[in-house]
């Protein structure tokens, strides 16, 4: 097994898709390549091929998106149940490779609450990914939701907040004139960046985190930009008219943000100096992006040992009881 440094790595944001479940999609979107199909619908030998080759010895495994965020209720609740026990079994099957993050049915948030604590207490996963808008275009911060991080603050696991298709308003507003030429811009040229961006904001003023001071949040691709407009959205947010909030402090002392498809120099060293390295995690966003640039950018990274092995492995361990 390959390690960065003699450094075990542990990749947080790696996808896969169950074949149930995706057959319940409205189609898998055609602008994902059939050489990403095939990897997301593989969790045996060519997944953990990969992961030698490019360096990764932990892989905690989730839904690619939507998952079952945009299901019926009584669908999203029953699937999710029957997701989640098979990601158990793939787990069991490589128990030093693989963890898990589980699907939640929010459409029902009660259920989704109830299957965050059994995916916890008995499969032992370390956390839930929610994908984008629930349905009816519903984004998570929405009270209706709040029992799910009343459990998850309970239970010490963190709710991984991951991009989705943004609102067919948005599509239409901001990106349609665009798409037949650059159809990453939906995604994540631009798209999945702005609605989980905006995710992460109506979180933070939500209320939330006053609720529930013990919530954890992660966000990938080096928080969805936000590190870098913390400054300017804390200081917009104190001007008079708005009701005080300590923007700024709040999202750095409950989000947590992962490396997920940005291995870019300039966005870490930021996200260091505005967050703290130890709230940063490594991953790749397997197979979406290929597992070898990320280990090797972490390797040139001009980090004192003792960081780089916290964003590889420590900071994981820590905040997922690994």
């Amino acid at each position: 097994m390959a390690t960065t440094n003699d450094v075990q790595v542990i990749a947080i944001e790696e996808h896969y898709n169950d074949a149930e479940l995706t057959a319940l999609f409205e189609g898998r979107d055609a602008r994902t390549a059939p050489h990403i199909v095939s990897r997301l619908d593989d969790l045996g030998a060519l997944r953990l091929g990969e992961m030698d080759e490019g360096g990764i010895d932990i892989q905690v495994l989730s839904h690619a998106a939507p998952s079952t965020q945009k299901l019926d209720p009584e669908t999203a609740v029953r699937v999710a149940r029957k997701v989640n026990d098979r990601l158990k079994q793939t787990i069991d099957g490589n128990p030093d490779r693989f963890q898990g993050f589980a699907a939640l049915p929010t459409p029902d948030p009660k259920a989704a609450a109830d299957e965050l604590e059994r995916c916890v207490d008995k499969l032992g996963f370390k956390g839930a990914m929610i994908h984008g808008l629930t349905t009816g275009g519903l984004f998570f911060d929405d009270k209706r939701f709040w029992p799910i991080f009343e459990r998850a603050e309970q239970l010490d696991v963190p709710l991984y907040i991951h991009p989705a298709i943004p609102h067919p308003d948005v599509i239409k507003a901001y990106y349609e004139d665009y798409l037949d030429d650059f159809p990453g811009l939906l995604t994540a040229g631009w798209g999945f960046t702005v609605e989980t961006a905006t995710q992460g904001i109506r979180l933070v003023i939500s209320g939330v985190f006053d609720a529930h001071p013990g919530v954890n949040i992660i966000m990938g691709h080096l928080g969805e930009s936000l590190p870098f407009s913390l400054w300017r959205i804390n200081q917009a947010l104190s001007r008079d008219g708005n009701r005080p909030s300590a923007f700024r402090d709040t999202f750095c002392e409950h989000f947590y943000i992962t490396t997920s498809g940005n291995f870019s120099d300039p966005a870490l060293l930021c996200s260091i100096q505005e967050m703290g390295v130890d709230r940063i995690l490594f991953s790749v966003d397997y197979p979406f992006v290929a597992n070898p640039p990320g280990v090797k950018w972490m390797e040139g990274l001009s980090l004192s040992a003792e960081d780089k092995a916290k964003i590889l492995n420590g900071n994981a361990k820590r905040l997922l009881r690994m």
